[in-house]
């Protein structure tokens, strides 16, 4: 329970992590009002933070539906796995009211996610589904390998390298290996008709770890190329993209993605897709651990 105070409250969290101190850090402010806090001064603290991630929640819902903004270091996002996870998580377990609910709404730049809440088979899971993920077109093989640092027949010749976007675009890119997974060494990102570097989502059809049925690295550029230890925005675009490709031999799927183990932030997704109409239902699930918690003062 968070206890009334003029501060937001701030709370640390891991997302997509089987165990604390792994998957992918966020940072959740609660309560920091509009009139204080404009777009420049959360940007500043997203900077501060310097995670992939940090939000900004309302902390009640209007309309029934929490109000969330979400930062990088470098830029505002419209949607983002982790973040939406982990702030419905913070909202659902850390404040109170309504904390038995099973489901909540937030309303993000895309317009309204909701998220569900289950204990199953996998133990806690924190699950969304987002809107279907949008197959925008390919790009050429050597194109991803010369910006990835790699010979392009590290790249699975079979399937393409495509664009895939669920309100942020994604290259998805399928690799032999393991081997040439751990290989990759970004300089520089591929860049889009306007010359905005695009993010990297590749995988390949093997765990680094038993738990797993692939695993995949994730680059974004901001202040340089960076490393995500976990992307579930970048994961429902490979779902839909596996749905797609019929990678398991049929267009419905259940897989968990193994991703950060290169850079020591462990992490699991647990995704889900099948065909919907003209798009692709698509479902994207982890575990969430509380690492810290008080308030910002600022």
């Amino acid at each position: 329970m968070v206890t009334a105070s003029p501060r937001p409250s701030l709370f640390l969290v891991d997302v997509f992590a089987e165990r604390p101190m792994a998957g992918n850090q966020l940072a959740v402010v609660v309560g920091a009002r509009p009139e204080e806090w404009p777009t420049a001064r959360m940007q500043a603290f997203a900077r501060e933070m310097n995670f992939s991630e940090t939000t900004f929640a309302s902390p009640e819902p209007a309309s029934g539906a929490f109000d969330v903004r979400i930062f990088t270091p470098a830029e505002e996002l419209p949607f983002a796995g982790h973040p939406t996870l982990g702030t419905a998580w913070v909202l659902r377990r850390l404040l109170g009211p309504g904390a038995a609910s099973d489901r909540i709404v937030l309303r993000l730049g895309v317009g309204e996610v909701p998220v569900e809440f289950e204990d199953g088979e996998f133990g806690e899971l924190v699950r969304m589904r987002p809107r279907s993920p949008v197959i925008v077109g390919d790009v050429p093989a050597a194109d991803v390998a010369s910006a990835l640092g790699i010979d392009a027949s590290a790249i699975d010749s079979g399937h393409p390298c495509r664009r895939v976007s669920v309100g942020i675009e994604f290259v998805i890119v399928p690799l032999r290996d393991l081997a040439a997974l751990r290989s990759l060494s970004p300089s520089a990102l591929p860049r889009d008709a306007g010359g905005r570097p695009l993010f990297v989502y590749a995988f390949c059809n093997e765990a680094c770890e038993p738990g797993g049925d692939l695993t995949a690295r994730m680059f974004f550029e901001a202040m340089g190329v960076r490393e995500d230890p976990a992307t579930g925005s970048a994961a429902a675009c490979l779902a839909a993209y596996l749905s797609a490709e019929r990678w398991y031999g049929h267009e419905k799927l259940k897989a968990r993605i193994l991703q950060g183990h290169e850079i020591g932030r462990p992490s699991c997704l647990y995704v889900a897709a099948a065909p919907d109409g003209d798009g692709f239902a698509v479902e994207v699930a982890g575990k969430v651990h509380l690492v810290a918690s008080g308030h910002v003062d600022l």
